[in-house]
C-alpha cells in the first residue's frame, strides 16, 4: 500500500482455535501503524464474514495515503461449547 492511489485494501483471514456455539461479537483495532508523513493518514479497519469458526479483517485506505505497515488486534466474545453441555433432542 506504499504505491498507487485511490481505494486499496488487504484482507486477512482468522480461524479461531476453538469454534464458538454461534458467531461471536468481534472487535478489531489498529495496534500499530506506519504511514508516510507526507500524505494524510486515511484508514478503515473492520471485521467481516464473522462465523462460529472465524472471520476476516479488512483494512482499507484511499486517496494518496501511503501505508508502510499496520498491525491489527482483535477480540472475539461469545459462548464456547463445553464437554458438559447437554444436547437434548
Amino acid at each position: 500500500m506504499w504505491t498507487g492511489d485511490g481505494e486499496r485494501s488487504v484482507r486477512s483471514d482468522i480461524v479461531f482455535s476453538q469454534a464458538f456455539c454461534e458467531p461471536p461479537s468481534v472487535q478489531v483495532s489498529l495496534s500499530m501503524w506506519d504511514f508516510d508523513q507526507q500524505t494524510s493518514p486515511r484508514a478503515d479497519i473492520s471485521a467481516i464474514g464473522i462465523t462460529a469458526t472465524g472471520f476476516s479483517i479488512l483494512f482499507k485506505t484511499w486517496g494518496d495515503t501511503r501505508v508502510a505497515r499496520v498491525r491489527a488486534s482483535w477480540q472475539a466474545i461469545g459462548a464456547l461449547s463445553d464437554e458438559n453441555d447437554w444436547d437434548v433432542d
